[in-house]
């Protein structure tokens, strides 16, 4: 057995060594993705065709762990054809999930379709979801047997003849807005595994065709049906009793039905928006024991024609555990405190968007079980109660009399609430009695200058994330005596806490991952270990104790008064977004400041520090946006700048820098990229949301149905859960602050207000994605290039005080998105451009200080003088200057020629001259010492 097994080692030591693979992704695959560039609108951010990048760390892609292989592309929104070409992605042998959402797909190339597709025998997931695909692909598709889920929503499918769906291993079918007919779900017979099946938004109504000749046996594993957006009536919920497997229900019925029997098994059901009227509700007791394992109910959005009580709208769905009940605007009168009882049971209520009597506030400690409450976005009606001391400890109950809560929460949301009459919003009585909180968000709520809370720490000692923007927190930060070690994002920005941060800050919060305090009036020197601390007083040096945070992502302490040098933290390796503008930092970046690798935003704006722009920034490859103005950097711009393939926003403005500007800026693709706006705090604030359910012993599937209509849609009211990044930039004339999407797409570089001289490169004309370019105040000279007109998406253009000449190149006319255009003193001449298409919207203004410029919008006429003849820079003069270097070579030469047969003509005429310059000449030469010795 010995050698057999050395023989099998041997071999396999030879396989490995022969195939084309690295530490990172396979090589052919890497070279793959690579040749998909052409047909997409953007690529990913981080796409290079070096051998050393690891495709598995792209954007868009996902890899194998084991073996290294692509398994997933997503490629929403990103595809620049209309026809799918299935032999691009062939070469991902193991990809179980492809993404091509929302691409306009209207077809496939000739022999392209999907049926090539089947070569790929693990692909599991395909999404074709808002193209505009016809019913011509299904036969196609039905070749692609590994598939376990097809998502086809929101594509014109059923308008021809071939309705077939034959995928007997499918789990998951989305068919919603298809524009499908009833007696289409006649196709879906031999779809034996389907558990999950959508089909919103068709406006179908009548029979659902689900049942009869078998088909409801074919289709006995399903387990989800969404019906939301369809014109059915109750009788459709007899037709789906015979899913005895049916878990999860979507149904927009008109009227809320007592036939649930059929569905003994359902877990979640979604009967939001409805209408329900009392005398159709007659569900009896018995009947609700047929929904006893029911655990998700939402009546979102349920209208009344007549005042329905709580109790008779609830009383059927005595198992529910995690009720929704938003944006119900009769619930400020239903929910009275002797109807409550009938929510004993439940754990998790949301409110959200709803108008909610205070009394309920102060009566809901009957709700034994509850857990969860949140009450974002909502509107508080009726009396206030009396003001309490806000700052009271549980063992201080004396100050709320005998009343106590019977419950404990875990999660408590009353972010952005108003009242009737304005007035301040007070915390709720039983949140002074909690001592199990995890999640606490206090937002955008006005509680009438409170001191901050800390006493809210002290009792909840497992709390994790605590955010009270906005909140009118007035006074000093008063902190709990005694460490939080589990809070790890606290967030208490725009409030007007004052006076010092506690030295002990840190200490008491040990595990603390994002940290927010801008927008308030703190004074004095920061403590070692804080970032995110914008526009406060805070002055000195920048401690060092920030390189020691390691797990630091953010850091933004711009609008302060810090001085001194900038700290070298090459520690600091997963830092993506630097601000440490606006304040009095000075000295060089002669060290590697910020050695992180994924570094996307570094701001050193409007400081006073010097020296050159170091090499070292040429190593951030990630970097994105470069914020150097107003400073007093000098000396060229490095060559090395051109490198950063990421770069999309460069200002460079208001400091001494010279010498040319440089042409290799035109490598620059300045593509548009998500990661310039995106922080990491709000994916962790999102996730970790979802890890609290979990550890109350929620399930997740049931809870965050598809983002919509659930736990997660409490974020998308919730600001306080989502970061952006935001950055100031000079463009059009002014200075604006960008975030968010548009953030995304802004592509700029701005060199204003510095010394460069020499031509404008006509390189930079290949900046196809630049919206703005500003080269003003510099000493640039040399003719505007006419190459700028490629410039199709820019929207300004300041060439304004510099010293440049020649014609206005009249092609500039087509860029249609151009919005400022200034070329104000200069030493332009000639006529100006056709008052055509933007050109025509620009006045005088643009052109001001250059004498020699004629033409409208201008007062001086072109047949004033001689600006007509101004001859115009010609596209070789923009490459070797005002006169061709090959002009040059040929007048010198005629010239030396008509010289010298002039000299030679004269000294044979004039014996006198020829015979002294005889002389003249052997004089010269005897003075050298080589040729005095050879005499």
């Amino acid at each position: 057995m010995g050698p057999i097994w050395l023989r099998v080692v041997f071999l396999t030591v030879l396989v490995l060594d022969g195939a084309e693979w690295s530490d990172g992704c396979w090589d052919e695959e890497r070279i793959a993705i690579f040749q998909l560039r052409p047909f997409l609108l953007f690529a990913g951010f981080n796409w290079t065709e070096e051998r050393v990048s690891d495709c598995c760390q792209w954007e868009f892609v996902e890899c194998n762990t084991t073996t290294r292989r692509v398994t997933r592309l997503s490629l929403a929104e990103a595809i620049s054809s209309n026809l799918f070409n299935a032999s691009l992605f062939l070469p991902f042998e193991e990809l179980r999930s492809l993404d091509l959402r929302g691409n306009g797909l209207v077809g496939y190339a000739k022999n392209q379709g999907f049926r090539k597709l089947s070569k790929l025998r693990h692909l599991e997931n395909l999404d074709l979801t808002f193209n505009y695909f016809n019913d011509s692909i299904l036969s196609s598709l039905s070749k692609l047997s590994s598939l376990k889920s097809l998502s086809l929503g929101g594509n014109d499918l059923f308008t021809g003849s071939d309705h077939n769906i034959e995928l007997s291993g499918l789990e998951t079918l989305d068919l919603s807005l298809t524009n499908m007919k009833n007696n289409l779900l006649l196709h879906l017979g031999g779809l034996s595994s389907l558990t999950t099946l959508l089909l919103g938004g068709n406006n179908l109504e009548g029979t659902l065709h689900l049942q009869g000749n078998g088909r409801e046996q074919s289709l006995i594993n399903l387990e989800e049906i969404d019906l939301s957006d369809n014109l059915f009536n109750n009788s459709v919920v007899a037709e789906l009793s015979g899913f005895s497997n049916l878990r999860k229900l979507t149904d927009f019925l008109y009227e809320i039905s007592p036939e649930f029997c059929g569905w003994s098994s359902l877990e979640s059901l979604d009967l939001s928006y409805n209408e329900r009227r009392e005398a159709n509700c007659n569900i009896s007791v018995a009947g609700s024991r047929c929904l006893r394992k029911l655990k998700t109910l939402y009546l979102d959005g349920v209208s009344t024609k007549q005042n329905v009580s709580l109790t008779s709208l609830l009383e059927p769905f005595s198992s529910v555990k995690t009720l929704f009940l938003r944006e119900n605007s009769y619930l400020s009168k239903a929910v009275a405190t002797q109807e409550l009882h009938v929510l004993s049971d439940v754990e998790n209520l949301f409110l959200d968007n709803t108008a909610v009597d205070i009394s309920f506030l102060q009566s809901i400690g009957i709700l034994t079980s509850l857990k969860t409450l949140s009450l974002s976005n909502c509107s508080l009606t009726g009396t206030l109660p009396a003001h309490q001391d806000e700052n009271k400890l549980v063992g201080d109950s004396a100050a709320f009399g005998t009343w106590l809560p019977k419950f404990q929460l875990e999660i408590f949301c009353l972010s952005n609430c108003t009242t009737e009459e304005h007035e301040k919003v007070q915390l709720p009585e039983f949140l002074y009695f909690q001592h199990d909180l995890r999640y606490v968000g206090l937002s955008y709520s006005n509680f009438g200058g409170i001191r901050f809370p800390h006493w809210l720490l002290q009792n909840n000692t497992r709390l994790e994330e605590l955010y009270m923007i906005d909140s009118s927190i007035v006074g000093p930060l008063v902190l709990p005596s005694h460490p939080s070690s589990e809070l790890k994002v606290l967030d208490m920005s725009k409030n007007k806490i004052q006076h010092d941060i506690p030295r002990n800050f840190c200490s008491l919060f040990p595990h603390l991952v994002v940290l927010v305090m801008s927008k308030n009036a703190f004074e004095t020197n920061i403590p070692l270990c804080l970032g995110g601390m914008k526009r406060n007083h805070f002055e000195g040096p920048i401690p060092m104790g920030l390189c020691s945070l390691v797990y630091l992502g953010f850091l933004d302490l711009s609008t302060n008064h810090f001085s001194g040098i900038i700290p070298s933290c090459s520690s600091l390796q997963k830092m993506k977004h630097v601000h440490l503008a606006q304040n009095e930092l000075s000295g060089t970046l002669s060290d590697s400041l910020f050695n992180s690798s994924s570094l996307v935003t570094l701001d050193l704006s409007e400081n006073n520090l010097t020296g050159r722009i170091p090499d070292w920034i040429s190593r951030l490859l990630d970097l994105g946006v470069l914020l150097m103005k107003a400073n007093q950097f000098s000396g060229e711009i490095p060559l090395h700048l051109c490198r950063l393939q990421s770069l999309s926003i460069l200002d460079l403005s208001q400091n001494k820098l010279s010498g040319h500007v440089p042409s290799c800026l035109s490598n620059l693709t300045l593509k548009p990229r998500s990661e310039k706006s995106s922080v990491d705090a709000m994916y962790y604030r999102a996730d970790s949301f979802d890890y609290v359910l979990e550890d109350m012993g929620l399930t997740i599937y049931y809870l965050t149905k598809d983002y919509w209509g659930s736990v997660l849609q409490l974020l998308t009211f919730y600001p306080l859960t989502f970061e952006e990044e935001e950055i100031q930039i000079s463009t059009k004339g002014a200075t604006y602050t960008y975030k968010g999407n548009i953030l995304d797409l802004l592509s700029a570089i701005d060199l204003s207000c510095n010394q460069f001289t020499g031509i404008i490169p006509p390189a930079l004309g290949n900046l196809s994605e630049i919206r703005g370019l500003n080269l003003s105040h510099n000493n640039l000279t040399g003719p505007i290039p006419s190459t700028f007109s490629k410039l199709k998406q820019i929207e300004s253009l300041d060439l304004s005080y510099n010293n440049l000449i020649g014609r206005i190149p009249s092609e500039l006319t087509e860029l249609t998105a151009l919005e400022i255009f200034t070329v104000a003193y200069n030493d332009l001449s000639g006529p100006l451009p056709d008052r055509k298409a933007q050109f025509g919207t620009f006045d005088e203004s643009s052109y001001k200080g250059n004498s020699l410029l004629c033409g409208p919008p201008l007062s001086k006429s072109c047949n004033e003088g001689g600006s007509l003849g101004t001859p115009s820079a010609s596209s070789r003069e923009e490459e070797d200057g005002a006169i061709g270097m090959g002009d040059f070579y040929m007048s010198f030469t005629v010239s030396y020629a008509i010289i010298f047969l002039t000299t030679v003509i004269v000294l044979y005429i004039n014996p006198h001259w020829r015979r002294a310059c005889y002389y003249l000449v052997v004089d010269s030469l005897g003075r050298l010492p080589c040729f005095r010795r050879n005499l």
